[in-house]
């Protein structure tokens, strides 16, 4: 090889290897800023009004987010420790561009919702999501929850593509695009968004602070 070639080999490698660089810390900056969770400030809070010795407690969501699986025992067991002084409101928040089966998961949940059986299609859901979270019969795997918890399978399959349904979950997944939110799960406390506690005491110690307690 001439002294030439040789040359323009090591420009083209440093070139090639200054570009996967440059591609490295991009990716990882987009990275980093979807999984920060910076602290609430007022335009990311709900404005409401909460009544003192309660604690208000909206988490905005998405079905097929492991996080949101791993969080979803203790958020229930708050909600069964604290009783009616916990005042629980889930929000839709599926993150579509990621989570291929996020929307018609949320849609499923919500035509559940329509039979009364909400809490139990939420806890089926979360709790087999990984039967379902990548599957391409998502839909029909969905149904078959439903079935088996005694709901119209006919019925919840059209609710699931309706237009009261989709405005429902689209709604939730506006208002957080208004507050900001980039991930899940959100949660906020009293109208406050706060960080996601790391376990069940950290979150029972801000319900508590919450109630007044």
């Amino acid at each position: 090889m001439s002294q030439k070639n040789s040359q323009l080999l090591s420009r083209l490698s440093f070139l090639i290897i200054f570009g996967l660089m440059f591609l490295g810390i991009l990716w990882l900056g987009g990275v980093f800023s979807k999984n920060i969770d910076e602290p609430g400030n007022d335009n990311q809070n709900i404005e409401g009004i909460y009544e003192p010795g309660k604690a208000y407690l909206t988490e905005f969501s998405d079905f097929q987010c492991p996080a949101c699986r791993s969080y979803y025992p203790i958020v229930e067991q708050l909600r069964q420790e604290f009783g009616d002084k916990l005042v629980f409101e889930y929000k839709y928040f599926p993150l579509r561009s990621i989570h291929k089966n996020a929307d018609i998961s949320s849609r499923a949940v919500e035509a559940a919702k329509l039979q009364g059986k909400f809490e139990e299609m939420m806890k089926i859901v979360f709790e087999k999501q990984s039967d379902w979270a990548n599957s391409n019969s998502a839909k029909e795997i969905l149904v078959s929850y439903a079935t088996s918890l005694g709901m119209d399978g006919k019925k919840i399959s059209e609710d699931m593509d309706s237009d009261v349904v989709r405005k429902r979950v689209n709604d939730d997944f506006n208002q957080a695009g208004k507050l900001g939110l980039t991930g899940t799960p959100s949660f906020f406390v009293n109208g406050k968004k706060i960080s996601g506690p790391a376990n069940y005491d950290e979150f029972k110690i801000v319900i508590q602070q919450a109630i007044g307690q």
